[in-house]
């Protein structure tokens, strides 16, 4: 049992030493595009990692959780358009509009269960993708060009690609810290408790609305700064960011990589973004093979890319 702790561990920190040495990797081989493949994929690994600690440990399933990209994508393009381009300016109005988002939509969502939860996520969501499709000021469907990238202090230049890729990649760190941190807590504990059974934590003297929506509040302002990093490596915002076949992808990354798991949505993110990649080369009906892979990992392979990880971990005893 030890080696195959040992194995699973092994994987991830092969996989944690690869991402940190990855612009030294490119930069070996010469191929800057890679470079720009790999930011795109840390990005939304944390955008994935966010949805997973209401989906995969809190079991709400969101089919709106994309909407804190554009949310946090437009707080940097929406003062940039007015020339404010201070990057902590910018990073604090993610985290008090997304906040305020998630607060107000999950005030309403988490009265509901089931279906009825998804569909008033997505309600929300689109209804945010729609108010900004509307505005001509800001581009409406074309979306709006960011001419330069956020401003942060002690000279810390986002305009690097290697700096603009460090920086995901610690922001990626540091979230599944806080995950791991209060999955495992107290907190974490009641989150995980009201899943599988809410009224019998209700009846231990738990308010779990409160707790439940605490963690969705934690999620959004998550997937927000995600969103902030996103708009500043493409240089470009649109509706399209917080579109609802965006939340179907984020799904589908946490469900690939194994949902419940520290690690899953990393793995999944990379699989999805390196397949989608590969695919994408010889096909534009490359979703409809994913498509099918997915059912079969789905069928086959229980908790996704972590759980066959874990799998074969254990079967190394």
């Amino acid at each position: 049992m030890i080696a195959g702790l040992k194995l699973h561990g092994g994987v991830v920190v092969a996989i944690l030493l690869l991402l940190a040495f990855a612009p030294f990797i490119i930069d070996w081989i010469d191929k800057p595009f890679y470079l720009d493949l790999v930011t795109r994929m840390v990005i939304l690994a944390i955008a994935a990692a966010s949805l997973n600690l209401i989906l995969g440990y809190g079991g709400m399933i969101s089919f709106g959780h994309a909407a804190y990209l554009g949310i946090g994508a437009y707080s940097i393009g929406i003062p940039a358009y007015y020339g404010e381009y201070d990057g902590l300016y910018q990073l604090a109005i993610t985290i008090i509009a997304c906040g305020s988002f998630s607060l107000l939509t999950g005030y309403v969502c988490l009265r509901t269960k089931g279906v009825y939860f998804i569909m008033i996520t997505l309600a929300f969501a689109q209804m945010m993708f729609f108010a900004l499709v509307s505005i001509e000021e800001y581009g409406a469907d074309d979306g709006l060009v960011i001419d330069l990238r956020s401003e942060l202090p002690f000279g810390f230049s986002l305009e690097n690609s290697v700096s603009m890729y460090y920086l995901c990649f610690f922001i990626l760190l540091f979230f599944l810290f806080i995950i791991h941190r209060l999955v495992n807590s107290r907190f974490g504990m009641v989150i995980r408790g009201s899943a599988v059974n809410d009224s019998r934590m209700q009846s231990l003297g738990f308010p779990t609305f409160r707790y439940r929506l605490l963690c969705f509040v934690i999620a959004g302002v998550m997937c927000g700064v995600a969103g902030w990093l996103l708009g500043n490596f493409t240089n470009f915002i649109s509706p399209e960011m917080m579109d609802w076949t965006r939340s179907g992808e984020l799904i589908f990354m946490v469900v690939l990589g194994g949902a419940g798991s520290l690690f899953g949505p990393v793995l999944g993110t990379a699989a999805f973004v390196l397949i989608e990649e590969v695919l994408s080369g010889f096909t534009i009906y490359w979703q409809l093979y994913f498509g099918l892979f997915l059912v079969a990992v789905v069928l086959f392979v229980r908790g996704g890319l972590d759980g066959l990880l874990s799998k074969f971990s254990r079967s190394d005893k």
